[in-house]
């Protein structure tokens, strides 16, 4: 453990560790989550980028709109933008107060969630990314207002707490992805209102997730980043190469188990 925190008050590491989850408001400049945004959006008007992301034309996505904004998966390896933004000296320190140690970074995410999409069910992030010891920290970047009649995240405070939980079957009418964590008796679901700019951070235990978008002409695009502590020894394989917050590769170990519930090894997050 580091001597003491660097960026965040002790009552906001508290609440992170307590709750799962803390929020910090207007992190990146409005003119950073433009450039995001302008970006990412310059990435979908190119077309599929190997290893990145594939869009179905318009007579191929058999009206499913998430089949034309499917989510980027790692856009850091591709683009320099979105490499200098999982790598950014904010997001690093307080990382390192929220983990107590050096963070390295293993993905990045881009979600486009368009009018109409589909939600994502509630999920834990260390069952795909599997770190032992330990778990993963996601930060979660609004690009765009974040709220619950877009598909704004939601969270079930305190389930950090225990261990992993065996997912169910999805229902697919509602989220595009196929496992389910019940909400655990005696908690609930909170939703998380986020401003362009804003960052939510939680851990890789906390159950969360999102509804569809239920709105006509607002995206919920969101930059998801996810980040393991030094002292992890064994994840998944498909977040690799790891690299230190300077740009370095690290080395871990692969987890090649099943995971907790004894199920098949599952894909990248």
């Amino acid at each position: 453990m580091l001597a003491q925190t660097r960026t965040l008050s002790p009552e906001q590491v508290h609440a992170f560790h307590d709750d799962g989850y803390l929020v910090i408001r207007g992190l990146l400049a409005p003119q950073e989550t433009k450039h995001l945004l302008d970006t990412f959006m310059v990435m979908h008007a190119g077309g599929p980028i190997s290893g990145c992301f594939s869009p179905k034309s318009l007579e191929a996505a058999d009206n499913d709109i998430l089949k034309l904004y499917p989510r980027m998966m790692h856009p850091h390896r591709v683009n320099a933008v979105a490499l200098r933004y999982l790598l950014d000296d904010r997001i690093e320190r307080i990382l390192i107060d929220l983990f107590g140690e050096e963070p390295l970074a293993a993905q990045s995410m881009l979600y486009f969630k368009p009018p109409g999409a589909r939600g994502q069910a509630l999920h834990q992030d260390n069952f795909y990314l599997k770190v032992e010891p330990g778990t993963c920290i996601a930060a979660w970047m609004a690009l765009d207002p974040a709220d619950r009649a877009n598909g704004g995240l939601e969270v079930v405070p305190a389930t950090h707490q225990g261990e992993l939980f065996c997912p169910k079957e999805a229902d697919a009418e509602v989220s595009f992805t196929r496992d389910f964590v019940p909400v655990p008796e005696g908690l609930e679901v909170v939703p998380i209102d986020l401003a362009p700019g804003d960052v939510l951070f939680f851990n890789g235990q906390l159950v969360h997730g999102s509804q569809p978008n239920t709105t006509a002409d607002r995206f919920r695009r969101s930059f998801i980043c996810h980040y393991v502590g030094r002292s992890s020894e064994r994840m998944s394989m498909w977040y690799r190469p790891i690299l230190t917050m300077d740009g370095r590769e690290v080395q871990l170990a692969e987890n090649e188990g099943g995971g907790p519930c004894g199920t098949e090894v599952v894909g990248p997050h």
